[in-house]
């Protein structure tokens, strides 16, 4: 069992330390199924990248940025989830943030984008 609330913190230190202001860990892979605790502080990005084959973001702290060909796509803040489309993107934080990836992977044909 994972303590997210405490992942939350200690993320956002390691975060604050990093050179890019940024912090990943994986928290439950089970299969095709991925939960990813990622952290970013203020005006952190995460580059453009590809999609996978299903993925939401659940934001537990701060605000984050969906970005699509440099447009907001959408911005969501703590409590808020969003169902990734299967588009390049990118991921801005305004405000120092963290939030919980969860992917589906690996079902036998290439990402989206």
């Amino acid at each position: 069992m994972a303590d997210i609330a405490g992942l939350t913190t200690t993320a956002l230190e390691a975060a604050r330390v990093h050179p890019h202001g940024r912090h990943a860990e994986l928290v439950a892979h089970d299969g095709e199924l991925r939960q990813t605790l990622l952290a970013l502080v203020a005006g952190a990005t995460l580059g453009e990248h590809n999609s996978p084959h299903a993925a939401t973001m659940f934001v537990l702290r701060g605000r984050v940025r969906v970005l699509v060909d440099e447009r907001v796509q959408a911005e969501l803040g703590e409590g808020e989830l969003w169902v990734l489309t299967h588009e390049r993107h990118a991921v801005a934080a305004p405000e120092d943030a963290v939030f919980l990836l969860t992917t589906v992977t690996g079902v036998g044909e290439p990402s989206h984008g």
